[in-house]
Protein backbone atom coordinates (compact mmCIF):
# COMPACT_ATOMS: atom_id res chain seq x y z
CA UNK A 1 0.00 0.00 0.00
CA UNK A 2 1.01 3.32 -0.65
CA UNK A 3 2.59 5.32 2.43
CA UNK A 4 3.39 8.86 3.28
CA UNK A 5 5.44 10.95 1.00
CA UNK A 6 8.75 13.20 2.29
CA UNK A 7 8.54 15.37 0.54
CA UNK A 8 6.52 17.64 1.93
CA UNK A 9 6.58 17.61 5.87
CA UNK A 10 4.21 20.57 6.62
CA UNK A 11 0.92 19.53 8.28
CA UNK A 12 -2.28 21.03 8.82
CA UNK A 13 -2.34 22.28 12.31
CA UNK A 14 -5.55 23.97 12.64
CA UNK A 15 -8.98 23.12 11.87
CA UNK A 16 -9.47 23.67 8.17
CA UNK A 17 -12.44 26.52 7.22
CA UNK A 18 -15.36 25.20 5.87
CA UNK A 19 -16.43 27.06 2.75
CA UNK A 20 -19.55 29.09 3.28
CA UNK A 21 -20.21 29.77 -0.37
CA UNK A 22 -23.33 30.26 -1.29
CA UNK A 23 -24.91 27.51 -3.70
CA UNK A 24 -28.12 26.49 -4.09
CA UNK A 25 -29.00 22.80 -3.03
CA UNK A 26 -31.77 21.11 -0.20
CA UNK A 27 -31.16 19.44 2.73
CA UNK A 28 -30.46 15.68 3.14
CA UNK A 29 -31.34 13.44 6.12
CA UNK A 30 -28.18 11.67 5.93
CA UNK A 31 -29.15 8.23 7.31
CA UNK A 32 -28.68 4.96 5.54
CA UNK A 33 -31.57 5.47 3.32
CA UNK A 34 -29.87 8.27 1.19
CA UNK A 35 -30.71 11.92 0.45
CA UNK A 36 -34.18 13.78 0.40
CA UNK A 37 -34.28 13.55 -2.83
CA UNK A 38 -34.28 16.41 -5.95
CA UNK A 39 -32.10 18.77 -6.65
CA UNK A 40 -29.16 18.99 -9.16
CA UNK A 41 -26.90 15.88 -9.09
CA UNK A 42 -23.89 18.19 -9.45
CA UNK A 43 -24.96 19.80 -5.69
CA UNK A 44 -25.01 16.37 -4.02
CA UNK A 45 -22.15 14.90 -2.16
CA UNK A 46 -22.28 11.58 -2.02
CA UNK A 47 -20.09 9.64 1.27
CA UNK A 48 -19.31 5.88 1.62
CA UNK A 49 -18.34 4.82 5.48
CA UNK A 50 -16.69 1.66 6.01
CA UNK A 51 -18.25 0.05 9.27
CA UNK A 52 -19.98 0.58 12.46
CA UNK A 53 -17.88 -2.07 14.30
CA UNK A 54 -14.21 -1.00 14.15
CA UNK A 55 -14.67 2.22 15.68
CA UNK A 56 -17.97 4.03 17.04
CA UNK A 57 -16.28 7.50 15.28
CA UNK A 58 -17.82 6.66 11.78
CA UNK A 59 -21.19 6.98 12.84
CA UNK A 60 -21.16 9.26 16.41
CA UNK A 61 -18.68 11.86 14.86
CA UNK A 62 -17.70 11.35 11.00
CA UNK A 63 -21.67 11.32 9.98
CA UNK A 64 -22.36 13.99 11.84
CA UNK A 65 -19.43 16.41 10.90
CA UNK A 66 -19.43 15.59 7.41
CA UNK A 67 -23.32 16.21 7.02
CA UNK A 68 -23.42 19.32 8.85
CA UNK A 69 -20.17 20.77 7.05
CA UNK A 70 -22.14 20.05 3.65
CA UNK A 71 -25.35 20.99 4.43
CA UNK A 72 -24.02 24.59 6.12
CA UNK A 73 -22.24 25.30 2.69
CA UNK A 74 -24.92 24.76 0.44
CA UNK A 75 -24.91 21.10 -1.05
CA UNK A 76 -26.99 18.12 -0.30
CA UNK A 77 -25.68 14.74 1.04
CA UNK A 78 -26.26 11.09 0.43
CA UNK A 79 -24.48 9.29 3.37
CA UNK A 80 -24.31 5.66 3.78
CA UNK A 81 -22.96 2.88 5.80
CA UNK A 82 -21.70 -0.13 4.25
CA UNK A 83 -21.42 -1.99 7.45
CA UNK A 84 -18.41 -4.06 7.11
CA UNK A 85 -19.71 -5.43 4.07
CA UNK A 86 -17.92 -5.13 0.17
CA UNK A 87 -21.25 -6.11 -1.69
CA UNK A 88 -23.05 -3.54 0.22
CA UNK A 89 -20.06 -1.27 -0.28
CA UNK A 90 -19.94 -1.67 -4.49
CA UNK A 91 -24.67 -1.66 -4.33
CA UNK A 92 -24.63 1.48 -2.16
CA UNK A 93 -22.19 3.32 -4.55
CA UNK A 94 -24.19 2.09 -7.60
CA UNK A 95 -27.56 3.76 -6.10
CA UNK A 96 -25.42 6.85 -5.30
CA UNK A 97 -24.44 7.16 -8.78
CA UNK A 98 -27.46 6.26 -10.18
CA UNK A 99 -29.11 9.52 -8.53
CA UNK A 100 -25.90 11.24 -9.25
CA UNK A 101 -22.83 12.77 -7.13
CA UNK A 102 -20.93 15.78 -7.46
CA UNK A 103 -18.32 14.68 -5.61
CA UNK A 104 -17.70 11.03 -3.79
CA UNK A 105 -16.10 10.88 -0.05
CA UNK A 106 -15.21 7.43 0.33
CA UNK A 107 -13.57 5.72 3.19
CA UNK A 108 -12.31 2.35 2.00
CA UNK A 109 -13.40 -0.68 3.51
CA UNK A 110 -11.02 -4.02 2.38
CA UNK A 111 -10.33 -2.44 -1.22
CA UNK A 112 -13.88 -1.93 -1.95
CA UNK A 113 -13.32 1.99 -2.72
CA UNK A 114 -10.94 1.12 -5.59
CA UNK A 115 -13.74 0.28 -7.93
CA UNK A 116 -15.85 2.76 -6.87
CA UNK A 117 -13.42 4.99 -7.92
CA UNK A 118 -12.98 3.68 -11.01
CA UNK A 119 -17.18 3.59 -11.92
CA UNK A 120 -16.87 7.33 -10.52
CA UNK A 121 -14.27 8.99 -12.52
CA UNK A 122 -15.44 7.29 -15.92
CA UNK A 123 -18.16 9.27 -15.29
CA UNK A 124 -16.41 12.40 -14.23
CA UNK A 125 -17.17 12.50 -10.62
CA UNK A 126 -13.99 13.55 -8.29
CA UNK A 127 -13.15 11.14 -5.74
CA UNK A 128 -11.80 11.93 -2.20
CA UNK A 129 -10.27 9.14 -0.50
CA UNK A 130 -11.34 9.89 3.34
CA UNK A 131 -9.09 8.75 6.04
CA UNK A 132 -7.94 5.68 4.11
CA UNK A 133 -5.98 6.07 1.05
CA UNK A 134 -6.54 3.70 -2.35
CA UNK A 135 -5.44 3.41 -5.72
CA UNK A 136 -7.67 6.09 -8.16
CA UNK A 137 -8.50 8.86 -5.23
CA UNK A 138 -8.29 12.65 -6.54
CA UNK A 139 -7.19 13.62 -3.08
CA UNK A 140 -6.55 11.94 0.02
CA UNK A 141 -8.08 13.51 3.42
CA UNK A 142 -6.73 12.45 6.55
CA UNK A 143 -4.71 12.64 9.64
CA UNK A 144 -0.83 12.67 9.30
CA UNK A 145 -0.68 8.70 9.70
CA UNK A 146 3.09 8.39 10.13
CA UNK A 147 2.93 11.38 12.85
CA UNK A 148 0.71 9.10 14.45
CA UNK A 149 2.83 5.95 14.39
CA UNK A 150 4.96 8.17 15.76
CA UNK A 151 3.21 9.30 18.83
CA UNK A 152 2.20 5.70 19.25
CA UNK A 153 5.62 4.34 19.15
CA UNK A 154 7.17 7.67 21.90
CA UNK A 155 4.01 6.18 23.67
CA UNK A 156 5.33 2.34 24.06
CA UNK A 157 9.41 4.50 24.86
CA UNK A 158 7.74 6.33 27.63
CA UNK A 159 5.67 3.52 28.93
CA UNK A 160 9.01 1.21 29.19
CA UNK A 161 11.08 4.70 30.88
CA UNK A 162 8.42 4.76 33.48
CA UNK A 163 8.85 0.87 34.21
CA UNK A 164 12.55 1.42 34.49
CA UNK A 165 12.99 -0.58 30.90
CA UNK A 166 16.19 -0.62 28.64
CA UNK A 167 14.25 -0.45 24.74
CA UNK A 168 17.39 -2.57 23.74
CA UNK A 169 16.36 -5.51 26.42
CA UNK A 170 12.45 -4.65 26.44
CA UNK A 171 9.92 -7.49 25.09
CA UNK A 172 7.89 -5.64 22.64
CA UNK A 173 5.56 -7.29 20.67
CA UNK A 174 4.10 -4.99 17.58
CA UNK A 175 0.00 -5.69 17.24
CA UNK A 176 -0.37 -3.68 13.60
CA UNK A 177 -3.82 -3.04 12.07
CA UNK A 178 -5.27 -4.96 9.16
CA UNK A 179 -2.88 -5.10 6.32
CA UNK A 180 -5.91 -4.17 3.75
CA UNK A 181 -6.33 -0.72 5.29
CA UNK A 182 -3.51 1.81 3.45
CA UNK A 183 -2.96 3.41 6.81
CA UNK A 184 -1.88 0.35 8.13
CA UNK A 185 1.33 0.65 7.27
CA UNK A 186 1.67 4.10 7.34
CA UNK A 187 0.62 3.86 11.34
CA UNK A 188 3.89 0.99 11.18
CA UNK A 189 6.46 3.17 9.13
CA UNK A 190 5.94 6.01 12.21
CA UNK A 191 6.13 3.63 15.04
CA UNK A 192 8.89 1.45 13.63
CA UNK A 193 11.18 4.80 13.37
CA UNK A 194 11.08 5.54 16.47
CA UNK A 195 10.84 2.15 18.50
CA UNK A 196 13.65 0.85 16.48
CA UNK A 197 15.77 3.99 16.92
CA UNK A 198 15.93 3.51 20.35
CA UNK A 199 17.17 0.01 20.03
CA UNK A 200 13.72 -1.85 20.07
CA UNK A 201 13.85 -5.02 18.64
CA UNK A 202 10.00 -6.72 18.39
CA UNK A 203 9.95 -9.66 20.09
CA UNK A 204 6.87 -11.49 18.14
CA UNK A 205 4.77 -9.74 15.71
CA UNK A 206 1.22 -11.57 15.32
CA UNK A 207 -0.87 -10.67 11.96
CA UNK A 208 -2.48 -7.66 11.81
CA UNK A 209 -5.85 -7.05 12.18
CA UNK A 210 -8.55 -4.37 12.99
CA UNK A 211 -10.36 -6.69 15.50
CA UNK A 212 -10.35 -6.82 19.82
CA UNK A 213 -11.27 -10.37 19.56
CA UNK A 214 -8.73 -11.05 17.21
CA UNK A 215 -6.10 -9.54 18.92
CA UNK A 216 -6.63 -11.00 22.35
CA UNK A 217 -6.36 -14.49 21.12
CA UNK A 218 -3.01 -13.65 18.67
CA UNK A 219 -1.60 -11.28 21.42
CA UNK A 220 -2.34 -14.25 23.82
CA UNK A 221 -0.40 -16.88 21.29
CA UNK A 222 2.47 -14.55 21.45
CA UNK A 223 2.56 -13.80 25.32
CA UNK A 224 2.82 -17.89 25.23
CA UNK A 225 5.55 -17.91 23.09
CA UNK A 226 7.67 -15.80 24.82
CA UNK A 227 6.90 -17.16 28.07
CA UNK A 228 4.73 -15.49 29.81
CA UNK A 229 6.54 -12.04 30.03
CA UNK A 230 6.31 -8.63 28.16
CA UNK A 231 7.57 -5.36 28.90
CA UNK A 232 5.62 -3.21 25.77
CA UNK A 233 3.11 -3.66 22.87
CA UNK A 234 2.74 -1.62 20.54
CA UNK A 235 -0.61 -1.79 19.64
CA UNK A 236 -2.04 0.67 16.05
CA UNK A 237 -5.09 1.83 17.88
CA UNK A 238 -7.42 1.46 21.02
CA UNK A 239 -9.53 -1.44 20.34
CA UNK A 240 -6.70 -4.22 19.46
CA UNK A 241 -5.46 -2.46 22.85
CA UNK A 242 -8.46 -3.70 24.60
CA UNK A 243 -7.59 -6.90 23.12
CA UNK A 244 -4.22 -7.01 24.85
CA UNK A 245 -5.22 -5.61 27.96
CA UNK A 246 -7.84 -8.45 28.47
CA UNK A 247 -4.98 -10.93 28.12
CA UNK A 248 -2.53 -8.87 30.30
CA UNK A 249 -5.59 -8.41 33.31
CA UNK A 250 -6.04 -11.82 33.02
CA UNK A 251 -2.57 -13.02 33.61
CA UNK A 252 -1.83 -10.49 36.28
CA UNK A 253 0.67 -8.59 34.29
CA UNK A 254 0.74 -4.83 35.00
CA UNK A 255 3.32 -1.85 34.12
CA UNK A 256 3.38 -2.77 30.56
CA UNK A 257 3.84 0.04 28.01
CA UNK A 258 0.71 -0.02 25.77
CA UNK A 259 -0.15 2.47 23.20
CA UNK A 260 -3.40 2.85 20.84
CA UNK A 261 -5.38 5.11 18.92
CA UNK A 262 -8.86 6.74 18.39
CA UNK A 263 -9.65 8.04 22.41
CA UNK A 264 -11.70 5.89 22.77
CA UNK A 265 -14.08 5.68 25.82
CA UNK A 266 -12.59 2.50 27.05
CA UNK A 267 -9.21 3.61 26.42
CA UNK A 268 -9.16 7.01 28.32
CA UNK A 269 -10.97 4.55 31.26
CA UNK A 270 -7.94 2.48 30.79
CA UNK A 271 -5.37 5.31 30.38
CA UNK A 272 -6.75 6.72 33.67
CA UNK A 273 -6.03 2.86 35.52
CA UNK A 274 -2.89 2.66 34.44
CA UNK A 275 -3.14 -0.36 31.96
CA UNK A 276 -3.10 1.85 28.73
CA UNK A 277 0.05 4.25 28.42
CA UNK A 278 -1.53 6.80 25.87
CA UNK A 279 -3.64 6.90 22.66
CA UNK A 280 -3.51 9.14 19.92
CA UNK A 281 -5.96 11.57 19.78
CA UNK A 282 -7.53 12.52 16.38
CA UNK A 283 -10.39 15.00 16.61
CA UNK A 284 -12.46 13.64 14.27
CA UNK A 285 -13.81 17.31 13.80
CA UNK A 286 -10.87 18.72 11.98
CA UNK A 287 -10.60 15.93 9.71
CA UNK A 288 -14.05 16.36 8.69
CA UNK A 289 -13.76 19.72 7.87
CA UNK A 290 -10.90 18.97 6.03
CA UNK A 291 -12.13 16.85 3.97
CA UNK A 292 -15.56 19.27 3.65
CA UNK A 293 -13.37 22.07 2.23
CA UNK A 294 -12.04 19.50 -0.62
CA UNK A 295 -15.37 18.35 -1.44
CA UNK A 296 -16.89 21.68 -1.61
CA UNK A 297 -14.17 22.96 -3.76
CA UNK A 298 -14.62 20.22 -6.22
CA UNK A 299 -18.28 20.58 -6.16
CA UNK A 300 -17.31 24.44 -6.84
CA UNK A 301 -15.26 23.33 -9.59
CA UNK A 302 -12.21 24.74 -7.91
CA UNK A 303 -8.72 22.94 -6.92
CA UNK A 304 -8.50 22.08 -3.47
CA UNK A 305 -4.91 22.91 -1.85
CA UNK A 306 -2.38 20.14 0.18
CA UNK A 307 0.11 20.40 2.46
CA UNK A 308 1.99 16.53 1.41
CA UNK A 309 1.42 14.07 -1.29
CA UNK A 310 1.52 10.10 -1.46
CA UNK A 311 4.51 8.56 -3.23
CA UNK A 312 1.97 7.85 -5.85
CA UNK A 313 1.62 11.48 -6.34
CA UNK A 314 -2.06 11.93 -4.66
CA UNK A 315 -2.26 15.15 -3.09
CA UNK A 316 -2.04 14.51 0.75
CA UNK A 317 -4.24 16.77 3.17
CA UNK A 318 -2.71 15.46 6.64
CA UNK A 319 -4.40 16.70 9.89
CA UNK A 320 -2.39 16.89 13.23
CA UNK A 321 -2.61 14.16 15.47
CA UNK A 322 -2.17 14.27 19.16
CA UNK A 323 -0.97 12.02 22.25
CA UNK A 324 -3.24 11.67 25.33
CA UNK A 325 -2.12 10.37 28.54
CA UNK A 326 -3.72 10.40 31.42
CA UNK A 327 -3.30 14.29 31.99
CA UNK A 328 -5.24 15.24 28.37
CA UNK A 329 -8.12 12.94 29.34
CA UNK A 330 -10.16 15.76 30.06
CA UNK A 331 -9.25 17.48 26.78
CA UNK A 332 -11.13 15.01 24.85
CA UNK A 333 -14.32 15.81 26.99
CA UNK A 334 -13.50 18.98 26.88
CA UNK A 335 -13.55 18.36 23.24
CA UNK A 336 -16.99 16.75 22.71
CA UNK A 337 -15.35 13.97 21.81
CA UNK A 338 -16.47 11.93 24.83
CA UNK A 339 -18.42 12.50 27.77
CA UNK A 340 -18.03 12.30 31.77
CA UNK A 341 -20.81 10.41 32.18
CA UNK A 342 -19.43 7.44 30.03
CA UNK A 343 -15.80 8.14 31.15
CA UNK A 344 -15.92 8.62 34.77
CA UNK A 345 -17.59 5.53 36.01
CA UNK A 346 -17.96 4.32 39.04
CA UNK A 347 -14.86 2.30 38.70
CA UNK A 348 -12.96 5.55 37.20
CA UNK A 349 -14.12 8.33 39.12
CA UNK A 350 -11.17 8.36 41.75
CA UNK A 351 -9.30 8.99 38.81
CA UNK A 352 -11.18 11.63 37.16
CA UNK A 353 -10.83 13.58 40.42
CA UNK A 354 -7.24 12.98 40.68
CA UNK A 355 -6.47 14.08 37.09
CA UNK A 356 -9.09 17.13 37.71
CA UNK A 357 -11.60 16.19 34.81
CA UNK A 358 -14.96 18.01 35.82
CA UNK A 359 -18.16 17.64 33.56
Amino acid sequence: MKKSSLLAVAALTGAAAVLLAGCAGGNGDGGDGGDTGGGDAAERACVILPDAESSNRWEDFDRKYLQEGLEAAGFETDIQNAQGDVNKYSTIADQQLTKGCGVMLLVDYQGAAEGVAEKAKGEGIPVVAYDRPFTGADYYVSFDNVEVGRLEGQTVLDGLEAAGKDPATAKVVYMGGDPTDGNAAMFKEGAVEVMEGAGIVAAAEPPGVWDQEKSATNFEQALTALGGTVDGVWSANDANAAGVISVLQKNNLSGVALSGQDAQVGALQYILLGWQTATVYKPVKLEAEAAVEVAVALLQGDTPSADQELEDGTPYIAVTPQLVGPEEVGDVIAAGDASYDDVCTADVVAKCDEYGITE
